[in-house]
């Protein structure tokens, strides 16, 4: 059964098409800068152990002139993966907020396309191009089903104590004001894997998705128990341009003594801090190489970071009264050994312990990195969201057959 998962940004579509239930994957691609000059879109195909790139600059306006061109590609005589767009009978999308009513993944009809549209309050950056999406699919693969698999599922098994904010209950009640977490698909991917490499269920794991975006969770027998994030997607860990976790004094200070509107209060917290707002640079290789200039600005971002992350490690540690295992994850989780290093240095009292020539090696699949002496597992796992949708989409129209 072959399987096409959309991903869809505020600019951007990545997608890839699996089949199922082998997690072949046939195709992936990227159309970038949606909407924007120096638009294009990058195609792979995958047949045996060759893979074939094509990279196209064109003008891109809207998710639907993207789709379009999507479905040329997967269908072009010489190149495409498939014949025509009736070969393609599942569609998964990642739609980013699905409040307190999705914590699984949904079959799009009439009724959940208003149910999506109501969610863009709590997501109006990332649902509309989502739901955007999930229209014009539905035109270009008008056979197939469309399913949405919400970035916030994960986290539905998260206890009241841990999403609900001490503010009126009112707030919560009536505008579902609470912390959702997101992220959730990789978190939820990641902690799978490092059960089955660890051969274990009954496991207590701290997931460290390091990206642009960042956040952290704990993880008790493959349940999220508490996440970073909240509401939004601007709280828990330092980010490439999202502050992380702030004093609200600081918000009513820069407004109402310091002249700041809300939307410029907003642009800065969520745009222009960061390792970015420390740095000037929101990518971690551009501040690494600046820290070996000696860039003292480099060198207090990367220990602010850090920090950060060892605290949230910290407190999870006694949500879960103890770990038997971190994951990192994610592009920095994944590529970046300083960071790996900083973390995990001086981490003793949970019987944590790096491997540096582990940790220095190239790595690839899942590695662990943790010395012989560490009483908790240090594992990298490459994530994969695109395959876990894949997977969530393929279990629910399986079941909804049998």
């Amino acid at each position: 059964m072959n399987i096409f998962v959309i991903n869809s940004g505020s600019s951007s579509i990545k997608y890839r098409l699996y089949r199922m239930p082998e997690a072949l994957l046939i195709c992936s691609g990227l159309v970038e800068r949606i909407g924007q000059d120096g638009s294009g879109i990058t195609h792979k195909t995958f047949f045996g152990n060759q893979e074939n790139v094509y990279s196209y600059r064109l003008d891109i306006a809207d998710y639907e002139a993207g789709l379009e061109k999507i479905n040329q590609l997967l269908t072009d005589p010489g190149f495409g993966a498939i014949e025509s767009a009736s070969d393609i009978p599942i569609v998964g999308h990642r739609v980013v907020h699905g409040g307190e009513k999705f914590s699984d993944p949904t079959r799009v009809t009439p009724a959940v396309k208003s149910d999506l549209k109501f969610l863009f309050q709590l997501a109006p950056l990332h649902n509309p191009p989502g739901y955007r999406c999930i229209e014009v699919a539905e035109k270009i693969f008008s056979e197939a089903v469309q399913v949405a698999v919400f970035d916030t599922a994960f986290h539905q098994t998260m206890p009241a104590k841990a999403y609900r904010f001490a503010i009126p209950n009112a707030l919560y009640s009536e505008q579902n004001i609470r912390a959702y977490g997101f992220h959730g698909t990789s978190h939820k991917f990641v902690s799978e894997q490092a059960a089955n490499y660890l051969k274990r269920q009954d496991l207590k794991l701290i997931s460290i998705h390091l990206g642009n975006g960042c956040s952290i969770t704990a993880v008790r027998n493959g349940q999220s128990v508490d996440t970073s994030m909240g509401f939004g997607p601007l709280s828990g860990l330092i980010m490439g341009t999202r502050s992380g976790d702030i004093d609200p004094t600081v918000i009513f200070y820069l407004v109402e003594q310091l002249g700041y509107t809300l939307a410029q209060v907003s642009d800065i917290l969520n745009k222009q801090s960061g390792v970015f707002g420390l740095t000037g640079f929101s990518d971690t290789r551009d501040i690494t190489r600046a820290l070996e200039k000696g860039d003292p600005n480099a060198q207090l971002a990367y220990d602010l970071y850090c920090y950060r992350i060892k605290k949230y490690i910290g407190s999870y540690a006694a949500v879960l009264n103890g770990i038997d295992g971190i994951i990192f994850t994610g592009g920095v989780g994944e590529n970046n050994k300083l960071v790996r290093a900083m973390v995990c240095a001086n981490m003793s009292y949970l019987g944590l312990k790096l491997d540096p020539e582990k940790n220095n090696a190239p790595l690839s699949g899942i590695s662990e990195i943790g010395s012989a002496e560490s009483d908790v597992k240090i594992l990298v796992i490459p994530t994969n969201e695109e395959l876990e949708i894949a997977r969530q989409c393929f279990e629910l129209v399986k079941n909804s057959r049998n």
